[in-house]
């Protein structure tokens, strides 16, 4: 095995939901991996979620000092303070998250998962490569987005219209499943996972500090933009890119189809035989599901709603709260 049997986490804030909890506890029982760390940049609030994670095996929370994490890096790689004073100039937890994943890696290697995630299965296979990223279905690659070509604007207008139509169709997931293949492959930043001093991760982090300040506020500037970009470039040594169907088998928009209502539900016609993760995108349309998602909830939804008989099939014990 080259890449650590560990799986990192990371979380900017004092309150933890619930459905962030399920993506560590998945992780800890479905990953075959002996140590689970939430990295944790604030004191975390005392209640059942923090609870739930103490109480679980091979669950480790790791308090986190950010600008001493960064400073580490700047010292090993000779970056001299541009990211620590990037990460101080950003005031959006998603951008600060992106640039602490790839440090942790970059400083102890292993596997990174986003909260918005389900593990579903061993993680094992993925250690025999020494860097890995994923890929997933979507419509507005940057080739497309700037292209003048109206011929390419026209054809991917019309993968965005029939995307949308397939979100609100019923059982639509699996129309799109016959279709995916007419759609681009993205890069995402969400499953990430390599040796320590990794290539990538190096160049993810001299990357970083060179982004135009006008750029850095930009939605997924520091995230899968960036990873497609330096990708796209080369250099990278043996990197292994994974099919959607590894960590994105239900891609961006279609995803909603996790919380749509339906009378039965087979979690595993989601699944396919590749699939270690799903992720369910809570920073798109589904974020406002966050809040709602409790052990009772899931245990009320798992006969009609994908997510919650996903979540009730990935961890047997769930915890015994409202």
């Amino acid at each position: 095995m080259t890449i650590p049997s560990r799986v990192h986490f990371c979380w900017i804030g004092t309150s933890l939901p619930w459905a962030y909890v399920f993506a560590i506890l998945s992780a800890a029982e479905r990953s075959e991996m002996p140590e689970i760390i939430l990295h944790h940049t604030d004191a975390l609030d005392d209640g059942p979620e923090r609870r739930a994670l103490e109480q679980a095996p091979r669950v480790r929370l790791s308090r986190l000092d950010p600008i001493a994490c960064l400073a580490e890096v700047e010292q090993e790689t000779g970056i001299d303070g541009e990211l620590v004073a990037l990460y101080r100039s950003l005031g959006s937890p998603v951008m600060r998250a992106d640039m602490l994943r790839v440090a942790i890696l970059y400083l102890r290697g292993g596997i990174y998962l986003d909260l918005d995630t389900i593990t579903t299965a061993s993680f094992r296979p993925l250690l025999e490569v020494r860097q890995f990223v994923g890929t997933e279905f979507i419509v507005w690659p940057q080739c497309v987005r700037t292209s003048r070509s109206p011929i390419v604007r026209v054809r991917h207008m019309g993968l965005s219209v029939v995307r949308r139509l397939l979100r609100k169709m019923p059982q639509g997931w699996k129309a799109f499943r016959r279709i995916e293949n007419f759609y681009s492959l993205g890069l995402n930043n969400a499953v990430m996972g390599g040796e320590a001093r990794a290539p990538l991760f190096e160049a993810y982090l001299r990357a970083m500090p060179l982004l135009p300040p006008t750029c850095r506020t930009r939605p997924f500037a520091l995230g899968p933009h960036m990873l497609q970009h330096l990708v796209a470039q080369g250099g990278l040594g043996d990197l292994t890119i994974y099919p959607p169907r590894v960590f994105y088998p239900m891609p961006p928009v279609i995803s909603e189809h996790l919380f749509c209502n339906s009378r039965s539900v087979q979690p595993e016609n989601v699944l396919l035989p590749e699939t270690r993760v799903v992720h369910w995108y809570a920073s798109v349309r589904t974020k406002s599901r966050v809040a709602q998602i409790t052990p009772r909830y899931v245990r009320d939804h798992r006969d009609h709603q994908l997510y919650s008989a996903l979540v009730c099939s990935c961890i047997r014990d769930l915890p015994d709260v409202a």
